[in-house]
């Protein structure tokens, strides 16, 4: 009798795994397919919609915009990635289990749901007001590291907590300290997962425009002959106005009436920024990749 109902029990057990790896299967395509038709049907419009005054460095253009953004998401990474994995190391390798430990964690769960515009007039307030300032894009890129610094605190500390013990004991019992283990060992075994963290980061940054509708503001004027960082005209001056390609694209749809072309641009920025994040989804996934191969000694 055993062996036809343990039978039967195999045979209904591996039907269960079929149909929920299709199900997982179905799931995972779904969400291919919407990211393909998405990406696809954006960048088709800007194509479609580009002349070539479009990538010039004027006001016609979108080449002043497009430096802002990637200006902008990197004086953001500069700011958060430390702090924010120093703060997942604190919370993985030293906190103690305790009160203070639970009011940071609760502290990080609430700072991570906050709505953008929110910490944009947040930002708005001290970065500007209470700093005497203007719209610049230091405060913008301050703004954006408020929303990523609870991402990177909890992809690094998970990442640490998801480590075998062995990597941690192996390291110590050959005499190293615990910061020159965390250093040497632990912070490179898990460096895949943290650089998924700033590619998440970065991408919060390229796409954000209501956080920086009150900090980094809506001009720009850059001078490219003008490389004094000190003049508000310098391209790398932090502290000048810069409208990125995400507020260039709401600007263009809700205020480009004046614009016959506002539709136009709207639709090639919006190409322009799809494809960026991408391709720096994909060059961080490559270094990624070429790190773990060079740690594995297979280079």
């Amino acid at each position: 009798m055993r062996d036809p109902v343990m039978r039967k029990r195999i045979d209904r057990a591996k039907r269960v795994d079929s149909a929920m790896t299709g199900v997982f299967y179905s799931v995972g395509g779904f969400f291919l397919l919407l990211l393909l038709v998405l990406a696809g049907y954006i960048i088709s419009k800007g194509l479609i919609d580009f002349y070539p005054d479009l990538l010039t460095f004027t006001k016609k253009g979108i080449g002043n915009q497009f430096f802002n953004t990637v200006y902008l998401v990197f004086l953001s990474l500069v700011i958060s990635v430390p702090l924010g994995v120093a703060a997942g190391i604190y919370m993985a390798e030293y906190a103690k289990q305790g009160k203070l430990t639970t009011f940071l964690q609760i502290s990080i769960e609430s700072l991570s749901s906050l709505p953008s515009i929110v910490v944009g007039l947040f930002g708005y307030l001290v970065f500007i007001l209470m700093t005497g300032a203007k719209w610049n894009l230091m405060a913008g890129a301050l703004a954006v590291s408020i929303l990523s610094l609870p991402l990177l605190t909890t992809t690094t500390k998970d990442a640490l907590l998801s480590l075998p013990k062995g990597y941690k004991e192996g390291s110590m019992a050959l005499g190293a300290t615990h910061w020159r283990t965390i250093v040497k060992v632990l912070l490179p075994a898990c460096l895949p997962r943290i650089i998924t963290g700033v590619i998440l980061a970065a991408g919060r940054g390229f796409g954000e425009a209501a956080a920086l509708l009150y900090t980094a503001g809506q001009s720009t004027n850059i001078n490219w002959s003008n490389w004094d960082i000190t003049s508000p005209t310098c391209p790398l001056n932090p502290f000048r106005p810069g409208e990125t390609l995400s507020l260039h694209i709401w600007v263009m749809r809700t205020e480009g009436s004046m614009n016959p072309n506002s539709a136009a641009i709207a639709n090639f920025s919006s190409a322009v920024l799809i494809v960026m994040v991408l391709g720096f989804s994909l060059l961080a996934r490559m270094l990624s990749k070429r790190i773990n191969k060079k740690q594995g000694g297979l280079m």
